[in-house]
């Protein structure tokens, strides 16, 4: 098929609608442009990444300057691409060991060169304070990578140790609790973890001098409840430090606060704890 214009490709709806592609090709690479009403709409993005290819004085704080046709995913992709030499299809700019992220001109997130293979096939969207990924048909937290909780809570789950919380590089994410259920309390000048499990509201299963303990009871404290008839679909800690052998001797030996034990007790007694 020949262009009409430069770059202009004309193609047709199943309605039999008429629109325009555009494309070009450059560093041997053919890149397409998206689609338009025009052709002259359509000739006018070619021309504008011809421009930005070929001049390096255009650079991202550009676009702002001036309506343009292209969307600005578009220009970070082209922009990466003359200056680094490296084509992704999401809005990814190298820098040196680490790559920008773009979600828009003023939101730019920054991540370890280890994940550029991973974001540059996964498009990162963003719903409130929430990013997340498509990834096999589900929304997967942008968090899970670092083995953080969806439910997690920046300043008490985890922070980031340089204060910007727009930097996912692996060494600025500190993990504070790794645990289902498991929060770290400062009481009297020494951390100790505390272990709740909701039911109706948080119940408190106990306070524990490790997280890996507190962990454990919380696991206890859910397989408590389901031996009693409880239906809720609790999710359970793994814990990989731990082998079988001392995951049961640890179980054993934690134990699980009695108001959670008179709380299952009265609530069987009224012959309704299985309808929580």
């Amino acid at each position: 098929m020949m262009p009409i214009l430069p770059g202009v490709y004309q193609a047709t709806k199943k309605d039999g609608s008429i629109y325009y592609r555009t494309s070009f090709t450059y560093k041997n690479k053919h890149i397409s442009l998206g689609s338009y009403l025009t052709p002259e709409e359509s000739h006018a993005a070619y021309l504008e990444a011809v421009a930005i290819t070929k001049d390096s004085s255009i650079t991202l704080d550009s676009y702002i300057q001036q309506e343009h046709i292209l969307s600005f995913d578009k220009w970070v992709v082209l922009i990466n691409f003359r200056d680094n030499g490296l084509y992704f299809k999401n809005p990814i700019y190298l820098k040196d060991r680490y790559f920008l992220y773009y979600l828009s001109h003023t939101e730019v997130l920054k991540f370890d060169v280890d994940d550029l293979f991973y974001y540059s096939n996964h498009k990162i969207m963003k719903r409130g304070n929430h990013l997340f990924v498509a990834d096999y048909g589900m929304q997967v937290s942008i968090l899970s990578r670092y083995g953080i909780h969806s439910f997690s809570v920046a300043g008490r789950d985890y922070q980031f140790a340089n204060g910007d919380s727009t930097d996912y590089r692996y060494g600025n994410i500190e993990i504070i609790n790794r645990y289902m259920g498991v929060r770290r309390e400062l009481i009297n000048g020494l951390y100790q973890y505390i272990t709740k499990i909701h039911i109706k509201g948080d119940f408190i299963v106990g306070r524990y001098p490790t997280e890996i303990e507190a962990a454990v009871a919380y696991n206890k404290a859910v397989n408590f409840l389901k031996e009693h008839g409880m239906k809720k679909n609790f999710v359970t800690n793994y814990i990989e430090e731990l082998d079988e052998i001392a995951y049961a001797a640890m179980y054993n030996r934690v134990r699980i606060s009695k108001n959670l034990r008179s709380f299952v007790a009265e609530s069987n007694g009224l012959n309704n704890f299985v309808n929580f």
